[in-house]
């Protein structure tokens, strides 16, 4: 076991002993020594990477590679047109791809940036302030309320001290701290005799020693493991690189027969015969598809930033839409990381809070009917004034939310106090508090002693039930009258409220007279009497309740993975609506499971509680070995190794650290879990328009080739040129094609089961559709061309018929592949969007540009079509439509009949 393991087990003056050190601290040649030995406590920086080589990475893509090699040929040949159109292209998408690139180091400079920039220390008895990258292992560093803790530390002393550990453990509530030695088995959220770097003191003072700094610190290990794990592909982006393999084999077979085949065995020239080859290559590849993909996606990013989600990577967009279970975090994820009063017990009665964070609204309900302020049964009202004055909290407006100063338990008190209209101020400013016995956790309680301005005196205290109860003799009935107590009915309610995920505080009181101006423990041995209890709940977002549900109905798993305890995730699951919420894995009994019995048992689990940045890695990983596509959302430093491995990572942008944004995919401004399920909509709707992209795409690009080689293959002349294939590819594919990024979702999006990670982008039936538009394609532009050459016409009229009957076609093709999985045809499906439209407007100007217009004929090779040829080139296209949706009907109607 590594040191860094073993300091909660050792005694402080064992700890001291090891680091040859002493509670007066280390002294100046001493602390040389170990600058040297142990460096500066920050992270090490990783070495800057050159942007020059970041730029080139995004060249090293197959298609990219064949997309040069045809510029390069195509240069060399001297068809300069085609050479800038093509380079143009990969220029483009090399661009976007640099922007995007270098959010690890980000990630890990935003964690860096976390450690204390100063800390006060004793070096030789003497009480300093320091840098916080000069501290090293066996300084003594002072703590008190508000200081950020500046390296891993083994507490010396510790006087009331609690440390908010959220970024580490995900738990709400701060730490209460102590300096006695632990168990072997203590995990990092139970280990109180440490305090660990990054992490904030709340309340109280301490000293500790200091264990470990920098890279070897609890947040330094988290900065390591980003180093190490490994960012996955998204599925869409593996497709593609698949996709792109074969289709660059494809390619090169045919180009490579063809060329072998016109030479050799219809002994063509070699010069003529390749460059008809490269405008074969021209035509089968889809130049304009890595653009169209990367705009369909920033159309989804443009669409969430309305949602209040940012995509950090273009790919996140489209994952999201495929995510089949999200992983979340409890605290301020689901729930609002405001501590809320649940439940009162008073006089006997129990009441029920209505959760509403640190907002003082809201109100008390006694077997369901409201209790309003001005009947509130004076034990209730004496409790709340006992929760007010025996607080040192502090509770602000500020802007629309509102924000506790000190401990979130205490500021949950005060905005009960308001909910009854017992404000603190005014409680305050009547009962002055005289003394106090500071919260300790070896007695576990908090007292204060208060005069009223009659000269009423009173000690007021608020603690652990089991603590409070021992130091009480009587218990006040509904009427206020001191009855005896019933200590073991007091500890059963307590169990119960415990057992609902809540924790729970015990109240009492003991009147005094006026001359009374000191408290101690000795004054709270006798005549205490017991108030009530209260029940505090980190209560789930609203939104949240509904979203999960959205999530479910959608097909998507949500797993809660937690630092909190077993029972209070397993009643915030209940709430939420988690399935088998009572069903929780500890990080303990996580431990004890191999990667394998891991894997059998996580996609039955939904709670995961005490669990560490380790495990959240592991059950990713456990997750994903099941063939699972995983999202993860967080704010704290300790989801930040799991957001990176996860296929995506959803940091929260109010609330979240920066460390876990920099790793992130998407960022929620919000922070609101209910903005997944519109990230999810909108990635089912970019991958759906992704497919029918891909289904208009591909069809129109093989139609455009397999005319070529039919031309090659029959020895005839091409019935269009490459120079205006490539016209065609580009200005259909960056127009129609981009059309069809700015499709609304179709309905019942939301009401499919996630698809699995591996679906294949190439169907059957997209194959089929490939097929018979290539045929439809190749016999529309022979057929034409025919006519024109049986008519008379030159070949360049010929070519200009084919070319503009090849975009023609395409034009009614994107009206069908719009609608390509209904079974109905009205006009509501075929009259198009806006968008559409304005394509097909800006597509027909084009056409007409390089038909009519002298200098673009002189470049295209093209000549002025007459009126009723035109009409013939337009009929030719509807009856492609009329063809694809009548197979479509058919097919889709056998299918359908013969399901059970």
């Amino acid at each position: 076991m590594e040191q860094r393991d073993q300091w909660h087990r050792v005694t402080v003056d064992a700890a001291l002993a090891a680091l040859e050190t002493s509670p007066q601290g280390l002294s100046q040649p001493e602390i040389e020594a170990r600058h040297q030995r142990y460096g500066a406590n920050r992270l090490p920086a990783p070495p800057p990477e050159r942007a020059f080589l970041r730029f080139l990475r995004q060249f090293h893509h197959i298609l990219i590679y064949v997309l040069i090699g045809a510029a390069t040929i195509t240069g060399l040949l001297g068809h300069w047109l085609d050479t800038s159109v093509i380079l143009a292209v990969v220029l483009l998408n090399a661009l976007i791809g640099y922007v995007q690139e270098g959010r690890a180091a980000r990630a890990i400079t935003a964690i860096r940036h976390m450690l204390a920039p100063q800390a006060s220390v004793l070096r030789s008895g003497r009480r300093l302030s320091v840098a916080g990258e000069d501290l090293v292992p066996g300084d003594v560093v002072l703590l008190d309320a508000g200081d950020r803790v500046p390296a891993d530390l083994r507490l010396i002393r510790a006087h009331s001290l609690q440390i908010q550990e959220a970024i580490l453990t995900g738990e709400s509530v701060a730490v209460d701290k102590q300096t006695e030695p632990l168990g072997k088995a203590a995990a990092i959220a139970d280990r109180s005799c440490m305090a660990y770097s990054g992490t904030t003191v709340t309340r109280g003072q301490g000293c500790g020693v200091v264990v470990a700094t920098g890279g070897l610190t609890e947040v330094g290990q988290i900065s390591g493991m980003l180093v190490n794990v490994d960012t996955l592909k998204t599925p869409l982006i593996e497709q593609m690189e698949v996709f792109a393999r074969w289709l660059t084999l494809v390619i090169a077979i045919v180009a490579g027969l063809l060329l072998v085949y016109g030479h050799f065995v219809q002994q063509q020239a070699f010069a003529g015969l390749f460059m008809a080859v490269v405008g074969l290559s021209v035509a089968a590849i889809p130049e304009g598809l890595p653009a169209v993909l990367t705009i369909t996606l920033a159309v989804g990013v443009q669409a969430m930033a309305k949602r209040h989600a940012i995509v950090r990577r273009l790919p996140a967009i489209e994952t999201i839409g495929s995510v089949s279970v999200i992983c979340t975090d409890k605290t301020g994820t689901l729930t609002r990381n405001e501590m809320s009063v649940a439940t009162l017990v008073a006089g006997g009665q129990h009441f029920d809070v209505e959760c509403s964070g640190y907002a003082p609204t809201g109100s008390l309900t006694l077997a369901r009917d409201v209790v309003a302020p001005e009947s509130l049964p004076l034990a209730v009202e004496l409790l709340v004034r006992t929760a007010v004055l025996c607080n040192d909290a502090e509770l602000h407006k500020q802007e629309a939310s509102w924000h506790v100063e000190g401990d979130p338990m205490e500021g949950a008190l005060l905005a009960l106090a308001g909910k009854v209209e017992l404000y603190p101020e005014e409680l305050r400013s009547r009962w002055r508090r005289t003394d106090v016995i500071p919260f300790d956790t070896r007695h576990r309680f908090m007292a204060t002693l208060n005069h009223d301005h009659r000269g009423h005196g009173s000690i007021f205290l608020k603690g652990a039930p089991e603590a409070v109860l021992a130091l009480c003799v009587g218990q006040l009935d509904v009427n206020g009258d001191v009855q005896p107590l019933e200590e073991r009915q007091w500890h059963r309610l307590a169990e119960q409220i415990a057992a609902a995920g809540q924790r729970v505080l015990a109240f009492a009181y003991r009147p005094v007279s006026a001359s009374h101006s000191v408290v101690e423990l000795a004054d709270l041995e006798q005549d205490l009497v017991m108030i009530g209890l209260a029940g505090f709940i980190d209560p789930p977002r609203e939104e949240a309740l509904a979203a999960v549900v959205e999530c479910q109905r959608a097909g998507i798993a949500v797993k809660m993975i937690t630092g909190d305890h077993a029972s209070t995730a397993a009643a915030i699951g209940h709430q939420l609506g988690l399935p088998n919420s009572h069903h929780t894995l500890t990080g303990t009994e996580l431990d004890r499971l191999s990667e394998d019995q891991l894997a059998a048992v996580v996609r039955d689990i939904n709670i995961f509680a005490r669990t560490s940045p380790e495990h959240k890695l592991r059950l990713v990983k456990a997750l994903q070995s099941q063939g699972m596509t995983v999202a993860m959302t967080g704010d704290g430093v300790n989801d930040a190794p799991a957001l990176r491995r996860a296929d995506i990572g959803i940091a929260m942008g109010g609330k979240g650290t920066e460390a876990a944004k920099e790793v992130s995919d998407l960022v929620l401004a919000d922070d609101n879990f209910a903005s997944i399920v519109a990230a999810v909509r909108e990635g089912r709707t970019v991958w759906d328009n992704i497919r029918k992209m891909i289904g208009w795409t591909l069809p129109t690009s093989s139609g455009e080739a397999f005319a070529i080689v039919v031309a090659l293959l029959a020895g005839l002349a091409l019935p269009v040129t490459p120079i205006q294939i490539l016209w065609v590819n580009m200005i259909t594919t960056v127009s129609l094609g981009l059309a069809l990024a700015f499709e609304p979702t179709e309905e019942g999006a939301m009401r499919r089961c996630p698809r699995p990670r591996h679906d294949s982008l190439l169907s059957g039936a997209l194959l089929w559709q490939i097929a018979l538009v290539t045929a439809l394609i190749v016999c529309g532009v022979f057929g034409i061309y025919s006519y024109a050459v049986g008519q008379g016409y030159t070949v360049e009229l010929a070519r200009t018929l084919a070319m503009n009957t090849l975009v023609v076609m395409e034009i009614f093709y994107l009206f069908f592949i719009r609608n390509m999985n209904s079974t109905t045809s009205s006009w509501n499906l075929v009259r198009g969007t806006p968008v559409v439209w304005l394509a097909v407007v800006g597509v027909t100007l084009g056409q007409v540009v390089i038909t009519y217009l002298p200098p673009a004929q002189t470049v295209f090779g093209t000549r002025a079509v007459s009126l009723v040829d035109a009409v013939l080139v337009i009929a030719i296209g509807f009856a492609l439509y009329v063809a694809v949706e009548l197979e479509k009907q058919l097919r889709l109607r056998l299918i359908r009949a013969g399901q059970p």
